[in-house]
């Protein structure tokens, strides 16, 4: 037989606790909420709120079960006709009644508007820690801890029918609001059954693998949530049971659930202190909120401006939603006046003044930033748009050169279709015969050339550029065949010059010496 919650309570306390960074989310839980703590007689095991305004909201602790208002610290009203701890206060859904199990097995009907009980069903031989009405109001689910779960009839205060399926205590349950036969139970025999009340037995029985603490139907009837042990899990009904996720995001025991309004938001608490919430899209976490001690039960109001958390030290933690009011009231920014932008313009420093400038932030152009983060491909893409291609081709074959030098030239090139392999041998082929971009151009052509060989023929405009680039080069190599002739024409009369000018030196300096000796003589 599985651990009771409290009992699992203090093996769990020796664990360490997981505090995850909290998640923005972008609907309901991004705005700022207002905690107010409310303490309690005793650990707090179910919070229900009223379905109809002004949505207060029913807390049961202890013995005693109090009516607290959205925004009342005290309780409006209070019912305490119990001789021992009351279990699992809930609202019908028009919010006249009110009915509570109890640890000496008997449920209580209640009217909110009165004191003493309407009603009391007995049958359980064991404490009844579950009950609910069914979505037609005039019937009454229920389960203990004798291992039962029972049907009641609200008029005639006589029980319909009771099923003795579970094998453990019978510990949460809800009821459609799509059918008004159907209810689940959820056992700590590791086990949630759906009942029929028309049938004398269950019609589905689903093993979650844990001791069930909670379980709650989507509003649609089709999805079904079951939470036990760390793991939150998501069925689908109409496929017979089948598992559709499983969470583990918890690092304790997960002891409630509940849906926000429009049922977008699932959320989670545990005694992990935390409670999650996720996206019923993604079931991804979406927001997380901490608390100070272990939790037993949790709400949200009709209208998602209010969350209520029960903790096992009695405290009741209640978060108010701030309304947007504030920011509607506040509309836009005041502008600053315009002497505020004029202020100091035609002042002038002085000579013991030290002025300082006002740093220039660098913007970094679309083709830095890409380059910057490694997407080669889109950066070539970059500095090939017409304005940089056309007046600022330097900076094209700079890219080109970058990449190139990073060995991703190829990879770049590569990949690409009709359109922009025309566009690529344009260029190519316009400026390759100018000298500071022939080095990288050549390199360029080479590799277009070995990546699109396979495809030539299959196009008649890049045929057409590939001849063009053809034309290109071999015009550029006759230039420079005519070139080195003229380079060694001109090496050769420099050659000769420098010859007859050494051999005139020459005879200057043999004329020179011949005058000097005969000078000499002469003397």
């Amino acid at each position: 037989m599985s651990l009771p919650v409290m009992e699992c309570l203090e093996l769990d306390d020796l664990k360490g606790v997981f505090q995850p960074k909290p998640f923005c989310d972008s609907m309901i839980f991004k705005h700022a909420w207002t905690p107010v703590q409310i303490k309690e007689f005793g650990a707090i095991n179910k919070i229900d709120f009223s379905p109809v305004p002004p949505y207060n909201y029913a807390v049961t602790a202890s013995s005693r079960i109090h009516i607290y208002g959205r925004y009342s610290q005290e309780p409006i009203k209070t019912f305490s006709r119990f001789k021992d701890a009351a279990y699992c206060a809930t609202y019908r859904d028009d919010g006249n009644l009110l009915v509570a199990g109890s640890e000496e097995g008997s449920i209580r009907l209640f009217d909110i508007s009165g004191r003493a009980p309407l009603r009391q069903f007995d049958g359980h031989t064991k404490a009844v820690h579950i009950v609910g009405f069914l979505s037609d109001k005039y019937r009454i689910f229920s389960g203990g801890d004798d291992y039962s779960s029972s049907l009641w009839d609200i008029p005639s205060a006589t029980e319909i029918v009771s099923y003795s399926e579970h094998t453990d205590y019978v510990r949460c349950g809800c009821a459609s609001k799509v059918n008004a036969d159907v209810f689940i139970t959820g056992s700590y025999d590791h086990t949630v059954k759906l009942f029929d009340a028309r049938t004398k037995s269950s019609v589905m029985t689903i093993e979650h693998g844990q001791p069930v603490e909670s379980v709650l139907l989507f509003p649609s009837g089709g999805l079904l949530v079951s939470a036990g042990g760390r793991y939150v899990k998501v069925w689908d009904v109409l496929k017979g049971g089948q598992l559709l996720v499983s969470l583990k995001n918890h690092h304790k025991t997960v002891t409630c659930l509940c849906l926000n309004s429009s049922g977008q938001r699932l959320l989670s608490g545990s005694l992990d202190r935390h409670v999650k919430i996720y996206s019923t899209t993604s079931y991804k976490i979406v927001h997380n909120f901490n608390y100070a001690t272990s939790i037993l039960s949790l709400a949200m109001s009709p209208q998602d401006e209010t969350i209520v958390v029960g903790m096992t030290n009695g405290v009741l933690n209640v978060k108010h939603r701030k309304p947007e009011e504030s920011k509607e009231k506040s509309g836009k920014k005041r502008q600053p006046a315009y002497r505020t932008y004029v202020k100091g313009r035609t002042y002038m420093p002085k000579q013991e003044d030290f002025c300082v400038s006002k740093p220039v932030k660098r913007v970094l152009r679309k083709y830095d930033k890409l380059l910057k983060s490694f997407q080669s491909s889109k950066a070539l893409d970059a500095v090939l748009e017409p304005p940089i291609r056309l007046y600022t081709p330097e900076v094209t074959v700079a890219v080109m050169q970058e990449l190139h030098r990073r060995g991703t030239l190829r990879s770049a090139l590569a990949g690409r279709d009709e359109k922009q392999i025309n566009l690529l041998l344009t260029f190519v082929a316009r400026r390759v015969i100018e000298p500071r971009f022939t080095p990288i151009l050549v390199t360029v052509a080479d590799m277009i050339t070995d990546i699109y060989h396979p495809v030539v023929g299959q196009s008649a405009v890049v045929d057409r550029q590939f001849l063009r680039l053809q034309e290109a080069i071999g015009k550029e190599i006759d230039y420079q065949e005519e070139l080195l002739e003229v380079l060694g024409m001109m090496d050769t009369l420099f050659a000769t010059f420098t010859t007859k000018k050494s051999m005139y030196l020459e005879e200057n300096k043999s004329n020179g010496l011949t005058e000097t000796i005969e000078t000499n003589r002469n003397n």
